[in-house]
C-alpha cells in the first residue's frame, strides 16, 4: 500500500443484524467479512455489544479463526469485555459508548471525564498487543483525553457531519467539517493516528478522505446496504473508488 493510502475498515455488524431478526445461521457476518477480504478491505470492524442485538460471542470467535486481515473489536469499556479482548487479543480493540436504548452509537466516548479509569483500563490491552484507540467526537478536550491516558489511536465519530449531508443542511454539514478537520489536525500533531467512521456514504466520505492526516475509515450500515442491491464486492469497489479520488486530488 503507498505511504499516503487511506485504509478502508468494513463494519459486517448489520449482517448479523439481518440473521438475528429472523434466528438461524443466514446471512453470516463472518461470510461478509471474508468477502470483504477478498474484495480488497485492510480491516474488519465488528462490535460485540453487552445486549448481543448483532454481533454475537460465536461470531467474534469465527472472524478471529478465519481473517488474515486486522480485526478492529469495538467494545464497551466493561469488565466483561476486556476480559473478551484479553482472551482473543484481537489487532485493535476500539472503546465505544454503549446505551441500551440507542439503535447505534450516538456519540464519542467522554475520555475527558473519565481519564483516570480509562487510562487504567486500557493498560492490559495495549499490554497484550492490541492496538488500542478511543472513539470519540471531535472535540479538543477528548482528543487531549486520549492522548493523555495513553492512547496511540482516536476515531472521530463523524455522525453529525454524515446526517447533515443526508438531511441538506450545508451549514450545519460545513461546521461539522470544519471541526473534523480541525481536531483532525489537531490529534496528528500530538502523534495520534487519526481514524474516521460513522455515517459515510458514496457522497459525503469525499471530504473526509481527503483530509491527508485521515489514516483509516470505518464504514459499515451504508456499505451492507448497498450489498443487498450491488454485491459486496461493487460496493466496496465504488467506496474505495470515491476515496481513491478524494486522496489524489
Amino acid at each position: 500500500m503507498a505511504q499516503n493510502a487511506l485504509r478502508l475498515g468494513v463494519n459486517i455488524d448489520h449482517v448479523a443484524t439481518v440473521r438475528n431478526a429472523r434466528g438461524g445461521d443466514n446471512p453470516d457476518p463472518v461470510r461478509a467479512a471474508i468477502l470483504a477480504q477478498n474484495a480488497g478491505a485492510d480491516g474488519i470492524t465488528a462490535h460485540l455489544r453487552e445486549d448481543r442485538r448483532h454481533i454475537v460471542d460465536a461470531d467474534i470467535d469465527g472472524l478471529m479463526a478465519a481473517l488474515r486481515i486486522p480485526l478492529n473489536f469495538e467494545m464497551a469499556a466493561t469488565a466483561e469485555m476486556q476480559a473478551i479482548a484479553l482472551r482473543h487479543k484481537p489487532h485493535a480493540v476500539c472503546l465505544v459508548p454503549e446505551k441500551r436504548e440507542e439503535r447505534t452509537t450516538e456519540g464519542g466516548l467522554d475520555v475527558a471525564g473519565n481519564d483516570n479509569a480509562l487510562a487504567d483500563y486500557i493498560t492490559p490491552l495495549r499490554e497484550a498487543g492490541s492496538r488500542v484507540s478511543m472513539f470519540i467526537g471531535a472535540e479538543k478536550a477528548q482528543v487531549e483525553a486520549s492522548h493523555r491516558i495513553g492512547a496511540p489511536v482516536i476515531e472521530l465519530h463523524a455522525g453529525a457531519y454524515a446526517d447533515a449531508w443526508a438531511e441538506g443542511r450545508w451549514d450545519a454539514r460545513d461546521a461539522e467539517l470544519a471541526k473534523i478537520t480541525e481536531m483532525v489536525a489537531y490529534a496528528s500533531e500530538l502523534g495520534l493516528e487519526v481514524h474516521v467512521g460513522h455515517g459515510l456514504t458514496y457522497d459525503s466520505v469525499g471530504p473526509i478522505a481527503a483530509l491527508p492526516e485521515v489514516k483509516e475509515l470505518n464504514i459499515g450500515h451504508f456499505l451492507m446496504g448497498e450489498a443487498m442491491f450491488v454485491g459486496l464486492p461493487a460496493a466496496l469497489a465504488e467506496m474505495r473508488r470515491q476515496m481513491d479520488l478524494a486522496r489524489q486530488s
